[in-house]
């Protein structure tokens, strides 16, 4: 180790220096625990709580804390303290493994119902029609139609579709309704209108009923080859009673025969002019087959 050169300047002061502090440091470690001139003697013991009470008063303090005092080891009295608890039993709730979501009914809107705007009034009146009441599959016939407030432009239509139409006077007008029409039983509207819209009518209903149908079934026929005073035999459907006709005969006073052969028989309503087919069958009500006879050839005698 190198000797420290006294000689030196420099290490004199260092020396100096080093004993300076030296001696401030013994010297705050003096005044640290002796003190200096002090009277006051610090308690070696701190257990004796009236020497701690004398203490206080001593240093002012004015109210004194009051003092735990501790017997025993301190250690005993540190220790924790173990608190021993039991968690109470609660039964599992049971589950059921038949649920499932069931989402909330969707709520009711409550309807307004809005208030009906009134119809306006028709500006055409449209009173009454004739006839107010045909038969299906007719002929064409003529639709008188009266009212009030009637003018050239007004048009009759029938289910919408116009139809021919003749003015008459404004409380009188005329139309033309084709077979067509009333082809097929039904109810069909008729009102008027102008090609603008600007005049219309309220509507009425003309009934279209079905005819009547003969009652009769066509089940026998005897005579010639070519059917010269040929005579068919029908049954009536309501009393079972077989009827023997030819041409030109009525039948229930109002089916008039026209035609008579192997395959059908035709009657002609002589009110309403509608033409019925009835279809040939060997078979009656009752289910007594009838058995059609074979006309004979010309030269032999006539009837079978």
């Amino acid at each position: 180790m190198q000797m420290t050169d006294i000689r030196n300047p420099n290490e004199r002061k260092k020396l100096i220096g080093a004993g300076i502090l030296g001696i401030l440091a013994i010297g705050l470690l003096w005044w640290t625990f002796v003190g200096f001139g002090s009277s006051t003697k610090v308690p070696t013991s701190m257990s004796d709580p009236k020497q701690l009470a004398a203490q206080r008063t001593a240093l002012g303090k004015t109210q004194p804390q009051p003092v735990v005092e501790l017997q025993g080891d301190l250690l005993d009295q540190l220790r924790p303290v173990n608190f021993e608890y039991s968690i109470p039993y609660a039964q599992e709730p049971r589950r059921n493994i038949f649920a499932y979501y069931q989402p909330p009914p969707p709520a009711v809107q409550e309807s307004v119902t809005p208030t009906p705007t009134p119809t306006p009034t028709p500006p055409v009146l449209l009173a009454n029609m004739t006839p107010v009441n045909v038969y299906a599959r007719t002929g064409d016939f003529k639709l008188e139609i009266s009212g009030d407030k009637f003018t050239p432009q007004l048009q009759v239509l029938i289910d919408n579709n116009e139809v021919p139409t003749r003015y008459v006077s404004p409380q009188q007008l005329s139309a033309t309704v084709a077979a067509t029409i009333i082809a097929n039983p039904g109810a069909r509207q008729i009102m008027l209108r102008s090609s603008d819209g600007t005049l219309y009518s309220n509507s009425a209903t003309l009934t279209v009923a079905a005819p009547p149908v003969p009652n009769y079934s066509y089940v026998g026929i005897f005579g010639t080859r070519r059917y010269i005073d040929t005579t068919a035999i029908v049954q009536d459907r309501a009393s079972k009673e077989m009827l023997n006709i030819q041409r030109g005969d009525i039948l229930g006073g109002r089916f008039r025969v026209t035609s008579i052969s192997e395959k059908e028989l035709i009657l002609i309503d002589s009110s309403l002019k509608i033409k019925h087919t009835l279809a040939f069958t060997n078979q009656g009500e009752r289910g007594n087959p009838l058995q059609r006879p074979t006309p004979r050839s010309e030269g032999e005698d006539d009837e079978l």
